[in-house]
């Protein structure tokens, strides 16, 4: 997979994701991969709310690691 296609899926794992952050007045964007390592930043409500590093590991890089397994962790960049 090239580091285009792995940046694609990243951004598709994203899109299932949003609805349920925008739902409660947050967001996500993605701001690199590298190294299996994906950087994101929670945007709106998302930023201050006490659960947003259980979203990020049980909800964001789970569904990351469907479209690609190989990633290693992802980061919330503030």
């Amino acid at each position: 997979m090239t580091a285009q296609e792995i940046e694609i899926n990243v951004e598709k794992a994203l899109e299932e994701i949003r609805p349920f952050l925008m739902s409660d007045g947050g967001n996500i964007k993605l701001l690199s991969v590298e190294d299996n390592t994906v950087r994101v930043q929670l945007e709106g409500a998302c930023t201050g709310c006490s659960v947003n590093q259980m979203t990020l590991k049980n909800g964001v890089e789970a569904t990351i690691r469907k479209y690609v397994p190989h990633i290693k962790e992802v980061i919330n960049v503030a």
